[in-house]
């Protein structure tokens, strides 16, 4: 099973409730969770949580209770998520941009997973913030500020984050379909699954890869084929689309309702 984006505060009580009784009826029936990234609005520092978010975080513990293994990656929003969370919460913590899921049949492609905003290359201002936050030396000097520092720094930041897009072309927030193509091929996979836009679909990919000519042992020939993109969907009192993979079949559905999500 696969969520992102929910964005938790403790403000948004309905989320909360929603993010807890997923917790307790639909993961606990999975192998795996995978969290793609923005559990939560933001986070400035394992040292910093105050609790306020324990009625989904005790969930998130209990699932290995049930046979449920939990993976948390990074998204653009809590990054600063650590290892003394994964251990007091039971999950695993993905630090990479990427997560291969190796499928299970021969002969069928991996699902590559991704939070997704480093698909977002046509916003070189946000890669640009980005590659700072990202770094060693921002992150040492920002968690070496008081907690309430740090607090307010991180609404500083999300409020002039939220003007700038404010601003922006509205394809400029999505991915860019090159980037899109070169990264799946690159990872030699035709299925890609992530969230960050907060556009729930399922898109048709096309594909271009190179393979060695039996003829000339130093050229090449452009295979063409297309692959499968899934994008999850954020989190709203209403409900979210998640996602499944179930006998190497992926689909998207809707919470709480579970109807299979056409889009």
């Amino acid at each position: 099973v696969f969520i992102a984006d929910l964005h938790l505060t403790s403000e948004e009580h309905d989320c909360l409730q929603l993010a807890e009784q997923f917790l307790t009826t639909i993961a606990p029936k999975a192998h795996k969770l995978f969290i793609l990234g923005d559990l939560v609005e933001y986070w400035v520092g394992d040292d910093a949580y105050d609790g306020s978010l324990d009625s989904v975080f005790r969930q998130l513990a209990a699932l290995p209770g049930h046979g449920t293994k939990s993976y948390l990656m990074h998204g653009n929003r809590d990054f600063l998520l650590g290892e003394s969370f994964a251990r007091q919460f039971n999950c695993e913590l993905i630090t990479a941009d990427s997560y291969r899921l190796v499928a299970q049949s021969p002969g069928q492609s991996d699902l590559l997973l991704m939070h997704g905003d480093t698909l977002c290359t046509d916003d070189h201002e946000y890669q640009g913030m980005r590659k700072l936050l990202r770094s060693s030396q921002w992150q040492q000097e920002f968690l070496g500020l008081s907690k309430d520092e740090r607090h307010q720094q991180a609404r500083a930041i999300r409020q002039q984050s939220a003007d700038k897009t404010a601003q922006k072309a509205d394809a400029i927030c999505d991915v860019n379909p090159l980037s899109v193509a070169e990264e799946m091929a690159k990872q030699g996979v035709t299925r890609l699954l992530h969230g960050h836009t907060h556009r729930p679909a399922s898109h048709t990919v096309d594909l271009v890869s190179a393979s060695s000519d039996s003829t000339t042992a130093d050229s090449t020939t452009r295979v063409a084929t297309t692959g499968q993109r899934w994008v999850l969907g954020d989190w709203h009192p209403s409900g979210a689309i998640y996602g499944v993979k179930e006998n190497n079949q992926v689909g998207l559905r809707h919470w709480p309702n579970g109807n299979r999500f056409e889009g």
